[in-house]
């Protein structure tokens, strides 16, 4: 049983860590010697090169026919945390007021959170030490954190949450004053007004009945209706024309139409027997010629389902191009070289299966597994140096304080960073008891538990710069900076716990 002093200090030891890496990033920036270039450059390294090589290195050893189960509950994970998060914004929103340029931004804040850097430094330090198995137990650990990079990259991208974030910035501006007001009204409704409105409908559909019985009351009873009243019904008389078409005068006559005998066969003749559609005109033979199509000069319009088609393929190919990207590709080749043993033998030492090796004694292309290691190294250090120096960049003028929606920020902040943490730790109780994570794999129930306890990604700020317009992203910034600062104190908290609860 490891005592308390110790769960706290391996747990704020890695957050140490990240603090002083990200640090180093936010002095750079902030001393103007790591511009908006050269920090999107680091990016495009570490998105396209070091992290694909990380994911590799550490997948392939790591997965193998005996844990591949795991992806099922990592998946389901992933899905029920972006529910809760999405869910958790869209409550944010509801009850507090949320500026109009952010009104759906909020909802992607809520549900994609950092995937990246952070969960992979710090999982990477426990799961690397007591009182983990060390090496075997930390690429395990990054091997299940791949999936939840997978995952994102795949609803953000090319199932299109990135273009949620556009809806904020269509149609007309609208004041700030104006929000906070059918928020008021909203709020005002959902504590005070529902009571009174179901109140009201319950009156309602009781005087509703108690008019309808007095209706019903009222009704005479079509059964005393007697037969001479049936009668008189049945010889009323009705008034109708008989409309036909011939050669003699033209007239038209109201007839009385008695039920019970034969209509009258009065007419209505057409004026003239030239203006008639009917009239017959002599055949000629040696008038008569063939009658050739005129062609129009208008194209055809396509078919519904040609054009469904086209849409469909420009759709798909947006997709596919989204979906390709190193990190993704490198993600989706590692799985099928770690469970085939011919393959995972050419990488690294398989028990059980023979591979001749290189001269050096090690398996073939033991020396691509060396060269991933060695630059996936450099992954975790220059993502987190690039958030610093996107922090540094989050700009809130003092000014623009009290103008803040401060009840959305600090609302959005407690439901990620303490509110998640607690529904993570239930949620994944509920799975290890109902036998969907397994109870004796400590590593999945940890990773399992501390996705739970993540800020929003910060690349939501640079697809916000990009579709706004105007490359600011200054109502993000705000809602970004308390959920950083609560991090610390609930990652540790969580870590702690989850380490006492798993050890």
């Amino acid at each position: 049983m490891v005592s308390a002093g110790t769960l706290i200090w391996i747990s704020l030891r890695p957050l140490l860590r990240l603090v002083m890496c990200v640090s180093c990033g936010y002095a750079i920036t902030k001393a103007d010697i790591f511009p908006r270039v050269a920090a999107q450059g680091a990016g495009q390294i570490a998105l396209n090169i070091t992290i694909p090589c990380l994911m590799f290195s550490k997948m392939v050893p790591a997965f193998t026919s005996d844990n591949i189960g795991a992806l099922g509950p990592l998946l389901l994970i992933c899905v029920i945390y972006q529910a809760l998060g999405v869910g958790i914004a869209w409550l944010t929103k509801q009850l507090f007021w949320v500026p109009h340029r952010f009104r759906y931004g909020i909802l992607v804040a809520g549900g994609w959170a950092n995937y990246g850097d952070i969960p992979t430094a710090v999982i990477m330090s426990i799961t690397g030490a007591a009182p983990f198995n060390g090496e075997s137990d930390q690429n395990l650990s990054v091997a299940y954190i791949s999936v939840f990079i997978l995952y994102y990259m795949i609803t953000f991208f090319p199932m299109g949450g990135n273009k949620v974030i556009a809806w904020d910035f269509k149609g007309p501006d609208v004041e700030p004053e104006e929000v906070r007001e059918s928020v008021r009204l909203r709020r005002q409704f959902i504590f005070r007004g529902w009571p009174r409105a179901v109140r009201q409908k319950l009156r309602k559909a009781r005087s509703k009945m108690d008019a309808e019985n007095q209706v019903d009351e009222k009704i005479p009873n079509e059964a005393t209706l007697t037969i001479d009243d049936r009668n008189d019904i049945h010889h009323r008389p009705c008034h109708g024309r008989h409309v036909s078409f011939c050669d003699e005068a033209s007239t038209a006559v109201p007839t009385d139409v008695d039920f019970t005998s034969a209509p009258s066969t009065e007419k209505l003749h057409s004026p003239s027997p030239s203006q008639t559609a009917t009239q017959t005109i002599p055949y000629d033979g040696s008038c008569s010629r063939p009658l050739t199509p005129i062609a129009e000069d208008r194209l055809p319009s396509p078919s519904p389902m040609r054009r469904r088609r086209q849409k469909f393929s420009i759709t798909a190919r947006g997709v596919l191009k989204s979906l390709l990207t190193p990190a993704s590709i490198t993600i989706l080749i590692s799985f099928p070289i770690a469970l085939i043993k011919p393959l995972k033998a050419l990488f690294v030492e398989v028990d059980g299966y023979y591979m001749p090796s290189a001269p050096d004694g090690e398996p073939p292309l033991a020396f691509v597994i060396d060269f991933a290691e060695f630059m996936g190294a450099a992954s975790v250090p220059l993502g987190l140096i690039c958030l610093g120096s996107a922090l540094a960049r989050l700009n809130v003028p003092r000014s623009q304080w009290p103008h803040l929606p401060l009840g959305a920020i600090f609302s959005l902040a407690i439901g990620r960073m303490l509110l998640m943490p607690v529904l993570g730790v239930l949620v994944c109780g509920g799975l290890v008891n109902a036998g969907v994570i397994s109870r004796d794999d400590k590593v999945l129930r940890f990773v399992c538990i501390f996705f739970s306890c993540l800020p929003t990604a910060t690349t939501q700020v640079f697809v916000t710069q990009v579709y706004s317009g105007t490359g600011s992203a200054e109502h993000l910034s705000a809602f970004l900076i308390p959920q950083y600062i609560l991090m610390f104190l609930s990652m540790t908290a969580l870590s702690a716990y989850t380490l006492q609860m798993l050890f």
